[in-house]
């Protein structure tokens, strides 16, 4: 794969559209039971592919900067996951998230990018806040929204299907001039 498929990079990692021959990859994801525990468990095949048309493949064009995009690993070219930048399901606040084989956890790889994702929302899309969400048990996933910036907010329920089975949420936010000012304290200090 050539380095211009990939519209964001990390010092490892890269981001690329899914596209229509990353389904089998993404139905073996979903069909892992630790990859999915904190998912709202496994999906059919009929289930991931319903998400790659209406989630993922349409989403690119109905929500222009936003979507879910494969992870690779830039030294070796593997699918190591993805990284996402969505509304929440039947909201229209923007999120943060990911989803990791496995063999990817304890890397650092959901901190390394996301940190670049928030940035590109902060910077290049100018969104005025950013959200992320994560099981009460997972508490590893809500030490990375901690780490690439997020704050927690508490605890929230949301009625859409996907994640009304999963009971309250650990809720993370942060607003964009908060974030700028943390990121570029000598360029905001003029602010008015």
């Amino acid at each position: 794969m050539s380095s211009s498929e990939f519209w964001l990079t990390t010092d490892r990692l890269a981001l690329r559209r899914f596209g229509p021959n990353d389904q089998n990859w993404l139905t073996s994801l979903y069909a892992d039971l630790e990859v999915t525990r904190y998912l709202g468990g496994t999906k059919t095949p009929a289930q991931v592919e319903e998400m790659m048309a209406s989630r993922i493949l349409r989403y690119y064009e109905d929500h222009p900067g936003l979507g879910i995009w494969m992870t690779l690993e830039r030294a070796t070219g593997d699918r190591i996951g993805f990284h996402l930048l969505n509304n929440i399901h039947g909201e229209s606040t923007i999120q943060v998230g990911f989803a990791l084989h496995q063999a990817a956890w304890g890397r650092g790889f959901a901190t390394e990018m996301g940190r670049a994702l928030v940035a590109y929302a902060f910077r290049d899309l100018r969104l005025a806040r950013l959200a992320g969400t994560a099981n009460l048990e997972n508490l590893a996933s809500q030490h990375v929204l901690q780490k690439i910036g997020l704050r927690r907010r508490g605890e929230r329920v949301f009625t859409h299907p996907a994640y009304a089975s999963q009971g309250p949420m650990a809720f993370f936010e942060r607003d964009r001039f908060d974030w700028l000012e943390q990121a570029y304290p000598a360029a905001s200090s003029g602010r008015s």
